[in-house]
């Protein structure tokens, strides 16, 4: 498989966190987002949107998926151990860790995206950076208080699922926003918990191959 990724993308990042925590393999392709190569003629075939993460399937012909969560249910599908869902037989925890990962996919992340952010600018709003902390912080507020049903040591229960893979880069991006996360305990728990196992260790951003040392 070939998997089209940006070191700080927090869409790229949570399939980094599955590929890892399933042992797949994979090779990793860079895709610069600040110089434009998404918008290659080559990259467009692949994602119309002009959008990482992209991964590109093997085979006769080859198949390519786009969006995060197409990718994650289709590595769930063929790769089903470890499970990012919760074990056991109740439908209604891995509808809980499906909806706690699509409150961060749809409700908050989207908010932290710098051409949303421009657009928003464009678009007469004074201050968009304000505009999306305060966004993101009533999402992350929501986050908790949905969280506070199921979590264990992770947002559902005592494994990682789905959900969590989606919490660690949406925790990233809200402190490079300046938001202060201690009133959400129960998503700080989770993240450290996550942040403990190799699989997320080997995903974090800074250490991709195209990573940008922070400037000092």
């Amino acid at each position: 498989m070939i998997f089209y990724d940006y070191w700080r993308s927090s869409s790229a990042w949570r399939v980094r966190i599955a590929l890892h925590l399933k042992a797949i393999p994979f090779e990793r392709r860079a895709v610069n987002l600040l110089s434009g190569e998404q918008r290659s003629p080559e990259f467009l075939a692949m994602n119309p949107l002009g959008q990482v993460p992209v991964l590109a399937i093997p085979g006769d012909p080859p198949q390519v998926l786009a969006q995060s969560m197409a990718i994650l249910g289709y590595l769930e599908e063929r790769f089903p151990a470890p499970s990012l869902l919760p074990p056991g037989e109740s439908s209604w925890f891995r509808a809980r860790a499906r909806q706690l990962a699509e409150m961060i996919n749809s409700g908050l992340q989207p908010f932290q995206n710098l051409s949303f952010q421009q657009r928003l600018g464009e678009a007469g709003l004074p201050d968009p950076a304000a505009f999306a902390r305060d966004t993101i912080a009533r999402g992350l507020a929501a986050l908790e208080q949905a969280a506070g049903e199921t979590a264990g040591d992770f947002l559902v229960g005592d494994s990682v699922t789905i959900a969590d893979v989606y919490l660690v880069p949406q925790l990233f991006g809200s402190r490079r926003l300046g938001i202060d996360l201690a009133p959400y305990p129960t998503l700080l728990r989770a993240e450290a918990a996550a942040a403990a196992l190799p699989a997320f260790q080997a995903a974090r951003p800074e250490i991709q191959t195209d990573a940008v040392p922070p400037s000092h």
